[in-house]
């Protein structure tokens, strides 16, 4: 056992020293000099954050962190707050912002935050007064997308086949919170990863309503603009027009079967309505 312990321990060091010294190099030397994120955008998987990622980092206001899905609140957190610090802007950046366009804010972007409730409690202590924000694509065309993926990966059944073994198992559980969540974190649990009802609890319960802002994929395609600047005043800082509104990470797949769309629009619609009762507004994902 006292072996086990020690080889762990040794373990979690080689990472930490690996990711800080042999990965970020001077930026994880010059982490006690670089700011923490003013705002955080966790989720959801296959709803446009990698695109959103880019869309921020053009306004002038605005400094990414060096990568999206930074993920350091649930999958690298042993790395340490140093680790963190070294994917943000140095103070002296900030200053150099604040002084040239008024305000000055960075970000990370990591959408398996939404489902994970040890990664929402580590944001609440780490940073009690950062903005969330939520970006949800209808659960229907997002479960899709993400099928399509485990299709490149190898995936041989079909969507049908696998969503009616899922959907069985949504029903079993669908009182217990706890188990929607652990099901959330399955790489083929595409259904449940659409129940954002039950994801989004854990952000309310933490954080303050004005903190929170949810918005649709939906929107942000078919309203770019008005959507990013809405984003943009509840991060507070000036409208700004997005030139490069290329999508990231999009793939091409055959579109879905009308009738399981049919049949997945009743599955999600009590879902979907708990939602909106929740964010006080709808969604038109009925389609």
């Amino acid at each position: 056992m006292q072996s086990k312990i020690c080889n762990n321990k040794i373990r979690k060091l080689y990472r930490i020293l690996y990711y800080q010294l042999l990965k970020r190099h001077i930026f994880a030397i010059t982490g006690p000099l670089r700011v923490l994120p003013d705002f955080i955008v966790i989720g959801a998987v296959r709803s446009g954050t990698t695109s959103l990622f880019h869309y921020f980092g053009e306004h002038p206001c605005i400094s990414p962190s060096s990568y999206d899905e930074l993920g350091f609140f649930d999958s690298n957190f042993e790395l340490g707050l140093n680790w963190y610090r070294s994917n943000f802007p140095t103070r002296f950046h900030k200053q150099k912002i604040i002084l040239k366009e008024g305000h000055f804010l960075t970000y990370d972007v990591t959408p398996f935050y939404i489902w994970n409730k040890e990664a929402a409690k580590r944001i609440a202590t780490t940073l009690p007064n950062v903005k969330i924000i939520a970006l949800l694509r209808n659960p229907i065309d997002r479960a899709y997308s993400n099928f399509q993926l485990s299709v490149r990966n190898g995936e041989k059944r079909s969507f049908e086949e696998m969503i009616k073994i899922e959907i069985q198992d949504i029903k079993s559980c669908e009182n217990n919170n706890e188990i929607f969540l652990s099901k959330s974190a399955g790489l083929e649990n595409f259904l449940v990863r659409g129940v954002y009802y039950e994801q989004l609890l854990i952000w309310f319960r933490l954080f303050s309503k004005d903190q929170i802002l949810v918005m649709s994929t939906e929107e942000l395609e078919e309203q770019p603009d008005n959507t990013l600047n809405t984003m943009f005043r509840f991060l507070g800082v000036r409208n700004y027009t997005v030139k490069d509104l290329k999508k990231r990470n999009e793939i091409k797949y055959q579109p879905m079967k009308n009738e399981t769309r049919v049949m997945l629009i009743e599955f999600f619609r009590k879902h979907n309505d708990k939602l909106f009762k929740l964010l006080n507004k709808q969604f038109d994902w009925n389609r």
